[in-house]
C-alpha cells in the first residue's frame, strides 16, 4: 500500500509541474493533450484554490510577488512521496 501511495505521489509531482507550465498554454494545446490537461486540472484547481484561502502572494518587489501555492503543494507531495 505504502509503496502505492508513493507512486501515485510521484506521477502527481510530475503532472503538478507540467500543469504549471501548460496552463498559461492550455488554449493552444493539441487535442490529445487536453484530456489529460483538463484531468489534471480538474485535479489540481480545488486544491491549489483551498490554499489560496489561506497562504497569499509573497512580495518579492514592488508591484511584483510570487503565488506560493504550487510550491505547497509539491512540498506536501514530496512528504507523502518519502513517508511512504
Amino acid at each position: 500500500m505504502s509503496l502505492v501511495l508513493s507512486y501515485i505521489a510521484n506521477i502527481l509531482i510530475i503532472g503538478l509541474f507540467l500543469y504549471s507550465k501548460l496552463l498559461p498554454h492550455k488554449d493552444k494545446l493539441n487535442n490529445q493533450y487536453k484530456g489529460l490537461f483538463n484531468f489534471f486540472n480538474s485535479v489540481f484547481a480545488p486544491i491549489l484554490n483551498f490554499i489560496r484561502k489561506f497562504v497569499k502572494p509573497f512580495q518579492v518587489g514592488q508591484g511584483l510577488s510570487v503565488d506560493m501555492t504550487q510550491i505547497i503543494l509539491l512540498i506536501v507531495f514530496l512528504i507523502i512521496a518519502n513517508t511512504f
